[in-house]
């Protein structure tokens, strides 16, 4: 007879679900930290929102297949569910809060949301986001819009992933596009829709997905000479401008983006990293102006890593105070995945530890000191306890790619000295301990 309690539990990690070991770990964490850093520059203020929230604030703004996957549950008389993204806690946090916080505000979130998709290579049901939004009450100036692009452009060039194109467009062009082509409302936002695949699924899918919408061919051909518009930002501004379309809609969106891509220029955003692309609609509805997705000119595949844009009220399920706003998103967790697989992640060390103190005394004092010493000056130090061999100490410093190992032994306390390995060299150097720290300073540069 089996007894069950012997049996071992799986610790398999669910899919979608991502568990990384220390190194990688470490460079998930630095990826997290150029972003937070990059963030905090441009003056955006931190903000953390609970994971769970009750499911009508949730439900509230989601919608479509975004609500078939969200993680709902009761417990006691309270429905709640798990946040699906970080844009809709914001909005009720900003509405909760409107009379406490400084318009405009600028807020930065960077957390894990959960979507119950079906799990598969790149996409995950557990995944960070790396939210800006600028929110203003009443009113926003359009130069917000151009300032996203520089924070972009200095969060990936800081990542150092490569070169990037920032693609930016106005959903008022193509909806103003739309009504003039006599397509309903209704009709339209499908048609922005099914546009925002045509990189991924090509344009004679784009093409047919039109068709069964009930466009007619000649339609849909304006539309794609439409998209077909390209060149350098001032060719395809005077482009729009000289199709002659007398659309308010239309005009109010050509405008914009003019007035947005001459702010990135003078932001310092290098001509390079930045372009129109009509294509661009965003699927989700609440965008309602200027609009992003950031390419890697490298590895196009992996799709857009940085998107978002303007929406012209955050929270109007939830406040009459009209709040307009404009954000992006960097999904940390896909990006992370996906330039892993492409080998872009580079390992650098499996722990922050910079100094190992190796004691081989039973008086641990001079270990203890030192080591309090270290940290006190903000070096990452670790003390080995665990009685083993010199050579096991040694093989633990070197496996974990740890710079410096401190001995101490007898002589060493005896004569106030420290003996400092470099585990790169392999040099051993007798330094006194009051000497130590600036040694290792020296040594470390």
């Amino acid at each position: 007879m089996n007894d069950m309690s012997t049996k071992k539990l799986n610790t398999t990690v669910l899919p979608g679900f991502m568990e990384l070991l220390p190194p990688l770990q470490m460079a998930f964490n630095r990826m997290e930290n150029v972003i937070r850093e990059t963030y905090e520059q441009y003056g955006f203020l931190p903000l953390d929102t609970p994971v769970i929230e009750r499911a009508e604030v949730l439900l509230a703004k989601a919608g479509g297949e975004t609500e078939r996957q969200i993680y709902r549950f009761t417990k006691g008389d309270t429905d709640l569910a798990l946040r699906f993204d970080l844009t809709v806690p914001l909005a009720r946090y900003v509405s909760k809060h409107e009379r406490e916080i400084t318009f405009p505000f600028r807020r930065y979130h960077i957390g894990k949301v959960y979507r119950g998709e079906s799990p598969q290579k790149g996409r995950f049901r557990e995944f960070y986001q790396c939210d800006i939004d600028i929110i203003g009450r009443d009113t926003l100036s359009l130069v917000n819009d151009a300032e996203i692009p520089s924070v972009i452009y200095n969060v990936f060039s800081r990542l150092d992933f490569g070169p990037f194109v920032i693609r930016i467009s106005n959903r008022k062009i193509l909806k103003g596009l739309l009504e003039g082509l006599a397509i309903s409302l209704e009709k339209s936002v499908e048609v922005m829709r099914i546009i925002d695949k045509i990189d991924k699924v090509g344009k004679n899918s784009v093409s047919v997905m039109m068709s069964d919408l009930g466009l007619t061919k000649e339609t849909i051909e304006k539309i794609f000479q439409f998209l077909q518009i390209s060149g350098a930002t001032d060719v395809i501004i005077q482009s729009l401008r000289s199709l002659d379309i007398k659309n308010e809609q239309f005009l109010l969106g050509v405008d914009e983006l003019s007035q947005v891509i001459t702010n990135v220029g003078k932001l310092g955003v290098p001509d390079s990293y930045y372009a129109i692309d009509l294509s661009i609609a965003r699927g989700l509805d609440y965008y309602t102006g200027t609009v992003y997705e950031t390419i890697l000119s490298a590895y196009p595949g992996i799709g857009s890593v940085c998107s978002g844009g303007r929406y012209d009220n955050l929270a109007e399920k939830y406040t009459d105070q009209k709040l307009p706003g404009v954000g992006i998103s960097i999904g940390l967790t896909r990006l992370f995945y996906q330039l892993n697989e492409a080998g872009l992640i580079k390992q650098c060390s499996s722990t922050p530890t910079k100094v190992l103190i190796v004691p081989f005394v039973s008086d641990l004092t001079l270990p203890l000191s030192v080591a309090t010493m270290l940290r006190g000056a903000g070096i990452a130090t670790e003390i080995y306890l665990e009685e083993a061999r010199m050579k096991n100490k040694i093989a633990y410093a070197n496996k974990l790619g740890i710079p410096f190992a401190v001995i101490i032994g007898e002589d060493e306390v005896r004569n106030g000295e420290c003996s400092v390995k470099n585990m790169k060299i392999g040099k051993q150097t007798q330094v006194k301990a009051e000497n130590l720290l600036a040694f290792i300073e020296s040594e470390g540069n």
